[in-house]
C-alpha cells in the first residue's frame, strides 16, 4: 500500500477511497499528533470546504473526530483553500483543515492539513498521523467545543484589498468561479476594488464543480471575455488556490507569464528579495530565459506548490509559482492563493496603465505540449530502457532549443510527458513519440 498522503493531502473518490470512517480517524489522530508537537491545549482547528456534495458528510465526520479527541473546531463553511490558511494564522489556531480535491472531478474529495503558520503540514507530521491512524488512541479528555467564524470571510477580504497595487475602476472583468469555493468571494473582491464583474460558473450544486469550467478549461473564460467585450478574464479552480487569465483578445495567460510580470515589477521596485524567483521543472523555457536576461535567478523546484513554497523558504524568496496558476506572494500569503493572484496581477496592470495582455507579453512563451498517460497506480514510475531511449532521441534532436520532461503526477494516476521546443509541430512530434514509449512500457 502506498503512502496515504499525497502532495496535496489525502485524496480519492469520496465514499470509496475517502470514507466517513477515514475522515473521522484523520480528525481524531491529528489532535493527538499535533498535541505531541506543541499545539496549544486543547488544539484548535479551522475547518473549511469547497462545494462538493460529499463535503458536508466529510466535514461532519472530520469534525466529530476532532471533537471526540478533545480538540476545538472553528467551522468556516465554504471558503477558498487559501482563506482557510489565512484564517488559521489570523485566529492563531493550531491547524487548518480543508476538505477539497481542488481541480479534480466532483466525485473526488480530499483532506488537507495546514500548520499553525498556514503552510501545508510537513511530510513527517503527515507520516505520523498516517502511522497512528489505527494504533494510537487519543488521550482521555473532555469533548472539544464547536463554533463558527462569522467574521472570517470579511477579514480575508480586507486582507486581499490591502494587497492591491491600484483600484480596478473602469475595468470590465469576467471571472469563472468553477462552481466552486470562489463562487461568492471572487466576484466580491473584484467589485470592492471597483471593477465591473461578470461572474460565470458561480452556481454550485455540489455536482458541477470544475465540470467544463474553471482553471482546467481557460478557453471558457477567454471566449466569454471576447464575447462580452471585457478587458480581462480570470478563472479559478474548485478551491481557488490558483488563477489563470485571459486578455481582451481572448489569449490565455498562464502562471509562468504571471510569475514573469510579477517578478519584473518586484525587481524594479526593489522588493524581490535576493533577486530570486522559484518556479518548477515544468516552468516554460521562456520564463527561464526572461529571468536570466533580467538578472533574476530562477530556481526550479519539484512540481507542486508545497515544493515551491519549501524552496522559497530555503532561499528566502518572496515570489514563486507554477504554470498551472499556483502563485505564492510570500509577503501576503503562506500558500498559493488564486484570489490574491488575481488582485495582484489585475491591479499591477491598472497601476501601470497597461492591459493584462501587455503584462503577459513580457515573457516569450515556448510552445509546450503535455500528454498525460493514464496508469493503474498513482505511484507508478517509468524507468524502462525503451523510454529512456525515446527521451534521449528527443533530447538529441532538440539540443538547446527545447527540453523533455517525464514525471509521475503527485495527485492523479498519470505519467506526464512534456516537451518544449521552438514550434508546436516539433513539440507535438517528440511528445507523442515519448508518450508512445511510455504506453508500451506500461503494457
Amino acid at each position: 500500500m502506498g503512502r496515504l498522503f499525497g502532495t496535496d493531502g489525502v485524496r480519492g473518490v469520496a465514499g470509496t477511497d475517502l470514507t466517513r470512517d477515514l475522515a473521522y480517524q484523520l480528525g481524531r489522530t491529528a489532535v493527538a499528533v499535533l498535541g505531541r508537537h506543541g499545539a496549544t491545549q486543547p488544539p484548535t482547528f479551522v475547518v473549511g470546504r469547497d462545494t462538493r456534495e460529499s463535503g458536508l458528510w466529510l466535514e461532519d465526520a472530520l469534525t466529530e473526530g476532532i471533537l471526540d479527541a478533545g480538540g476545538d473546531v472553528l467551522l468556516a463553511g465554504i471558503e477558498p483553500t487559501p482563506a482557510i490558511a489565512f484564517m488559521t494564522v489570523d485566529l492563531e489556531a493550531s491547524s487548518g483543515v480543508v476538505i477539497s480535491a481542488s481541480h479534480n472531478p466532483p466525485a473526488d474529495n480530499g483532506i488537507k492539513f495546514f500548520s499553525r503558520e498556514g503552510m501545508k503540514l510537513p511530510d513527517h507530521l503527515e507520516d505520523e498521523i498516517e502511522a497512528d491512524l489505527t494504533r494510537v488512541d487519543p488521550p482521555g479528555t473532555a469533548r472539544g467545543a464547536l463554533a463558527g467564524i462569522p467574521e472570517g470571510r470579511e477579514r480575508y477580504l480586507h486582507h486581499l484589498e490591502a494587497a492591491a497595487d491600484a483600484r480596478l475602476d473602469g475595468m470590465r472583468i469576467v471571472v469563472d468561479c468553477a462552481n466552486g469555493a470562489a463562487s461568492d468571494v471572487a466576484p466580491e473582491i473584484l467589485r470592492r476594488l471597483g471593477a465591473e464583474v461578470i461572474a460565470i460558473n458561480a452556481e454550485p450544486d455540489g455536482r458541477n464543480i470544475n465540470v467544463g469550467c474553471g482553471a482546467l478549461h481557460p478557453d471558457v473564460v477567454a471566449a466569454e471575455v471576447t464575447e462580452r467585450g471585457a478587458d480581462a478574464g480570470v478563472t479559478h479552480d474548485g478551491d481557488a488556490d490558483r488563477a489563470l487569465f485571459a486578455d481582451a483578445e481572448g489569449a490565455v495567460i498562464d502562471g509562468d507569464q504571471v510569475l514573469a510580470a510579477s517578478a519584473l515589477a518586484m525587481h524594479e521596485r526593489g522588493t524581490l528579495k535576493g533577486d530570486v524567483v522559484v518556479g518548477t521543472v515544468m516552468s516554460n523555457l521562456g520564463l527561464v530565459h526572461r529571468m536570466r536576461d533580467a538578472g533574476i535567478e530562477l530556481v526550479q523546484a519539484q512540481v507542486g506548490d508545497r515544493y515551491v513554497l519549501e524552496e522559497m523558504e530555503r532561499r528566502g524568496a518572496m515570489l514563486g509559482g507554477e504554470q498551472s496558476g499556483h502563485v505564492i506572494f510570500r509577503e501576503d500569503a503562506t500558500t498559493g492563493d488564486g484570489l490574491l493572484t488575481a488582485v495582484r496581477f489585475l491591479s499591477l496592470a491598472a497601476a501601470h496603465g497597461v492591459s493584462v495582455g501587455e503584462l503577459a507579453r513580457a515573457m516569450p512563451r515556448y510552445p509546450q505540449v503535455l500528454i498525460n498517460v493514464p496508469v493503474s497506480d498513482r505511484g507508478a514510475s517509468v524507468d524502462a530502457a525503451s523510454v529512456e531511449q525515446a527521451i534521449a532521441l528527443a533530447e538529441a534532436a532538440l539540443g538547446d532549443r527545447g527540453r523533455v520532461l517525464v514525471r509521475a503526477s503527485g495527485t492523479e494516476p498519470l505519467i506526464r510527458v512534456m516537451v518544449e521546443s521552438e514550434t508546436d509541430a516539433e513539440s507535438q512530434r517528440h511528445a507523442e513519440a515519448v508518450a508512445d514509449a511510455v504506453r508500451i512500457a506500461l503494457g
